[in-house]
């Protein structure tokens, strides 16, 4: 059997996540936003998206890359929320059935009131 082979971003919220006033969090939030529809603009994520309901709260995010785990590791580390240390990333390689998944080219939002807007 064959496989398609695909980096995986999970973003976690740290223990030790700065706490920060509700604009500041907005506008770091935005940023996040921006930085992830710049890399589904350059053709570098598949599929990315937020969890809800999670069992987990600590979990917040998963993207499925077209790139290697060390390129990955090196865009995520750049994120502004990454940096501001608002969101950790563990990256891993997943593997599935040749064939199995398909990623289809959607607009992401660019920020919150993008995603709040539904268009």
């Amino acid at each position: 059997m064959r496989f398609d082979q695909h980096t995986v971003v999970l973003l976690v919220r740290p223990p030790d996540a700065p706490e920060l006033p509700l604009d500041v969090a907005d506008r770091l939030q935005d940023a996040h936003l921006a930085h992830q529809a710049g890399l589904v603009d350059q053709g570098l994520v598949l599929a990315a998206g937020p969890f809800v309901e999670a069992d987990d709260d600590r979990l917040r995010g998963f993207v499925v890359l077209s790139i290697s785990p060390e390129e990955a590791r090196e865009l995520y580390h750049n994120d502004p929320a990454v940096r501001a240390g608002r969101l950790a990333v563990q990256v891993m390689s997943w593997m599935v059935p040749e064939g199995n998944v398909r990623f289809e080219s959607v607009p992401v939002p660019r920020s919150m009131l993008e995603a709040a807007a539904g268009d």
